[in-house]
């Protein structure tokens, strides 16, 4: 399996998007006492993440990233926007109409809060090559409202929830594999499975069109973390056992 650093000499000098000839196939499971080159540290502030032995799914190490009031990034100073994320270096950028298999762990502890606040806790985001974008939600997100746990696409002018579920999350590890298909078009596929049961089967629109601003071919990049509304409490979330694979085509 390859890791990250392999692809960076080449695409260091590149835009978003950059990546090798070689199909994506990288595992990051935290065990080194630094965050690895397979992620971008633009989406956090410093201090936000730290490599931790406090909860863990396999091994020695986990992620830990906790939020505070007022964390906001530089670009987003005076919204009402807070967020502490990970996301994927740019040279891991998937393709619109390529196939990729995702699986990482979450663990949200037990006292985690469990309010009316907008939150997400993963994201798939489809790149604004031309910065005018008439719709900018996530394409694929996992969000946590009310003590209610959602799926949801969207790719058009409404949000669609593929999967939704009130029972009990935090306090264990939730482990995540995705298979997805980005594709304006109708042969686009998202496939999702918690903990070894499948939430979702979709077939369908899974990008923006040129309708939103969005030409053809799409790019899109994950993170997994915390994107919410302004609230006092802080939250904390552990990661771990992230992989990322590109299929064949013929493969999902």
């Amino acid at each position: 399996m390859r890791t990250i650093r392999a692809l960076l000499p080449v695409c260091l000098l590149m835009s978003l998007g950059c990546q090798s000839h070689q199909p994506i196939d990288i595992y990051d499971g935290f065990k080194s006492p630094a965050l690895s080159t397979a992620w971008s540290t633009e989406r956090f502030l410093p201090g936000a993440l730290v490599i931790s032995s406090e909860v863990v799914r396999s091994g020695r190490r986990a992620a830990k990233i906790t939020l505070h009031q007022g964390d906001q990034v530089e670009d987003e100073k005076g919204t009402i926007l807070e967020r502490a994320e990970l996301m994927e270096a740019r040279e891991l950028t998937s393709l619109e109409d390529s196939t990729y298999s995702y699986s990482f762990s979450m663990f949200l502890p037990q006292d985690f809060p469990a309010v009316p606040t907008r939150l997400v806790i993963a994201q798939w985001k489809q790149h604004c090559r031309s910065g005018k974008c008439i719709e900018d939600s996530p394409v694929l997100a996992l969000r946590y409202r009310s003590g209610e746990f959602r799926v949801t696409l969207h790719a058009g002018p409404k949000t669609q929830t593929l999967y939704g579920t009130t029972d009990e999350i935090r306090g264990k590890w939730l482990d995540f594999t995705f298979l997805i298909r980005f594709s304006r078009q109708r042969h686009g596929r998202i496939k999702a499975w918690l903990n070894d049961r499948q939430i979702a089967d979709y077939t369908g629109v899974t990008a923006y069109s040129e309708a939103f601003g969005y030409p053809p071919p799409g790019r899109f990049y994950f993170k997994m973390g915390f994107y919410r509304d302004q609230m006092a409490e802080p939250m904390t979330i552990y990661l771990d056992e992230y992989r990322k694979k590109q299929l064949p085509k013929n493969g999902f």
